[in-house]
């Protein structure tokens, strides 16, 4: 550990103190968030007033280094920022000892009352720039951020001028209809998996209702309508394709099991061999012993009802899976219709109607989805015992009466013709492009770039801990998601940096994991945990920097910033 030495002072040494002050990744997260220019488009976007303690882009930059780095809730900023070098945050140590809850809860406030549309776009314009992010094909998706209490007042008014979300009750993605929610929706690139655009929706909004208004943004975005706009089954509606295709854009988009193109195929598959062309064969994902993957796609020959080309995919590790998830379903409803049988062969069974009996029946091949495999019928079995006419001890000339008693029977059998027409297009799901020049490997390969935005909504929801948000009001909740946006951004560009940097140098790995194991594509959280530690040490006599030592950086640390184009000078300011 190296340092530098001021005049010393006339103080005796008695007097002098040692600072630790913990740097972390900090040094490193403010090259990036200053290369992309978030601190300059928030001090532009909310100037200060005078009035401010703090001047609200620089609250707003501590709680923005604090999401990646920390994640503690805003009561606790202060506590955060006492744990680390102020000047890491951005701010004075005046200003940290002065930071308080209220001030960013009013940062928050001038954020959502901005032109959040316009920051945004000025900072994901800069940040493509910067690092040479592409733009011609853009992934969207969905997905809802769930929320504990009651939030009566969150009914879509008005605030400060604009119109807040309402957080209500709907579809809720992570199971949960019980609680209220909002509706993050995230647009990403292909390059990297950079998001490009978020905006936050209803609670109650349709997924199917939020496509136009966001390629219009994307359009505005990368100032061309022919970016290739990938989506899920949602999107695949006529009006929404129809809006976007009548203004020269393209689409990749899932081919629901509701329209009739797709039961048309299947049909035709039971007398007919597609000629398959192969994307992909290569090892099993997880198992070296187990069967390859192998990929392979087809042009329909009928066009779409809009006279679109559908492209079908064929996967075999899909159709293993199909099988076996039939073959479980199949199990389970066999083992719950046995249940209830047995159920019927008791004293006193629930079920006295025929009628009643199958509704039941119904109801569990229902529940697990093989109503088209498995037929059930209900047999009626008469019962019949003997009882005497009168009472005492029975003899040669004692009369007995017949009692009969209607005993129900469930019996059941399997379709194997079903079965047999379903796994001819076991592992097969259809596309649909407007784009006619588009050859079918380039749209499964669109298609098989999706998962990079589910990485994002994962990252959110784990490592960000997005859920539960509890604020004073639903206005800092939209203008707290804005952060979270710039977050993802920017930890987004951090390892897009380093893997194109291993890519271009040849590096296989790097000894991220614990015990030095290998990453072979590190993410952001690996990357600035590798920082979490770095400290400075100040020997100081009273405000007087005594002596300062700079913290001493592991060969791998100074390789991971050589990685992303930064100098080890960023540690020794």
């Amino acid at each position: 550990m190296d340092g530098c030495q001021a005049d010393l002072p006339d103080s005796p040494p008695s007097a002098w103190t040692l600072r630790s002050e913990r740097l972390g990744p900090l040094p490193l997260l403010t090259a990036v968030l200053e290369r992309v220019g978030i601190p300059t488009a928030l001090a532009e976007a909310l100037p200060p007033s005078g009035r401010e303690a703090l001047p609200p882009a620089r609250a707003l930059g501590v709680l923005l280094r604090s999401l990646v780095v920390e994640r503690e809730p805003i009561y606790r900023q202060h506590e955060t920022v006492e744990r680390f070098s102020a000047e890491a945050f951005g701010v004075t140590p005046a200003e940290a000892r002065a930071l308080r809850d209220d001030q960013l809860g009013r940062a928050l406030d001038r954020l959502f009352a901005a032109d959040r549309g316009a920051l945004l776009t000025a900072i994901v314009v800069r940040a493509c720039r910067a690092f040479g992010v592409t733009c011609t094909e853009l992934h969207n998706d969905s997905t809802t951020i769930r929320f504990t209490g009651q939030y009566r007042t969150a009914r879509g008014r008005t605030l400060w001028g604009r119109r807040a979300p309402w957080i209500t009750y709907g579809h809720s993605k992570d199971h949960r209809p019980d609680l209220k929610q909002l509706l993050w929706i995230l647009t990403t690139s292909a390059d990297g998996g950079i998001p490009v655009q978020f905006r936050c929706a209803d609670g109650h909004t349709s997924d199917a209702t939020t496509h136009v208004e966001t390629w219009e943004t994307l359009r505005q975005l990368t100032g061309r309508p022919d970016f290739l706009y990938v989506a899920d089954a949602k999107f695949c509606s006529r009006e929404t394709m129809d809006y976007v295709d009548r203004r020269r854009g393209r689409f990749v988009t899932v081919l629901p099991r509701t329209r009739r193109e797709d039961a048309m195929f299947r049909e035709w598959l039971q007398t007919h061999e597609p000629v398959w062309e192969e994307v992909w064969n290569r090892p099993h994902p997880r198992r070296r012993d187990g069967p390859r993957d192998i990929w392979r796609v087809c042009r329909d020959p009928i066009p779409s009802g809009e006279g679109w080309p559908i492209i079908w995919v064929w996967s075999t590790l899909g159709a293993l899976h199909h099988e076996q998830a039939r073959r479980e379903r199949l199990t389970r409803a066999c083992q719950d219709l046995d249940l209830l049988q047995r159920k019927l062969q008791g004293p006193k069974p629930r079920w006295r109607s025929p009628a009643q009996l199958k509704f039941q029946a119904q109801a569990i091949l229902r529940h697990v989805d093989v109503e088209r495999y498995v037929q059930v019928r209900v047999e009626v079995e008469p019962e019949h015992r003997y009882r005497q006419e009168q009472r005492g001890r029975p003899g040669p000339d004692t009369r007995y009466r017949r009692l009969t008693r209607v005993r129900l029977r469930l019996a059941w059998d399997v379709n194997d013709e079903a079965i047999a027409y379903d796994q001819k297009s076991d592992g097969m799901y259809p596309l649909l492009t407007n784009d006619r020049q588009l050859p079918p490997r380039a749209v499964l390969e669109a298609h098989k770039r999706q998962p990079a935005l589910e990485k994002r909504f994962e990252q959110l929801k784990t490592e960000h801990e997005i859920a539960p948000v509890l604020l004073k009001n639903e206005a800092r909740i939209e203008a707290f998601f804005c952060l979270y946006f710039l977050a993802l951004l920017v930890q987004a560009l951090i390892e897009r940096e380093v893997r194109r940097a291993m890519q271009r140098e040849g590096i296989r790995q790097l000894a991220l994991y614990p015990e030095q194991r290998g990453s072979r594509r590190p993410t952001a959280t690996q990357i600035l945990r590798l920082f979490n530690a770095v400290e400075r040490h100040v020997v100081v006599s009273g405000d007087t920097i005594i002596r300062l030592f700079h913290p001493d950086l592991t060969e791998l640390q100074k390789q991971v910033l050589r990685l992303l184009g930064m100098s080890e000078r960023l540690y020794r300011t």
